[in-house]
Parts: C-alpha cells; structure tokens; sequence
C-alpha cells in the first residue's frame, strides 16, 4: 500500500528536508564557533594564570615532562 502523501505534497516534504539540513549545518557552524571560542579563553586564562603564579606553573611543568618521560619507550 503506498504512503499516504502529507496535506502539503511532496514538494513540501523535500522542501522540509533541505531546511532540516541547513538548520543542521548552521547549527554545526554554530557548535565549532562557540567551541573554538571556549578553547581561546580557555588558554588565554592558562597563560595569564602561569603569568600570575609562575612558581605553580613551573612546578606544573616539570610534572608535565615527568609524565611524558614516563610513557616513552
């Protein structure tokens, strides 16, 4: 039996569809701009925490390069 069609017709249906995928890609656009922005503060704050505590950051460091040295070969 075939599918009833929607009140609209076909053309809506693919209509619909093609805003359903533009609204995804906007919305995708959308989600990598806020992120890329997050992760901008994001450092911006490391950077001006190390500039503040200096001693912590070294020390942060230093434990960084240690666990790095660990999982070498």
């Amino acid at each position: 039996m075939p599918e009833p069609e929607s009140p609209a017709g076909p053309a809506q249906d693919t209509r619909d569809a093609q805003d359903t995928q533009d609204t995804q890609a906007e919305s995708d656009a959308a989600r990598r701009r806020r992120r890329a922005q997050f992760l901008r503060e994001l450092a911006e704050a490391r950077e001006l925490r190390d500039r503040v505590q200096p001693r912590r950051a070294k020390a942060a460091r230093l434990r960084h390069a240690m666990r790095m040295r660990t999982f070498r070969w």
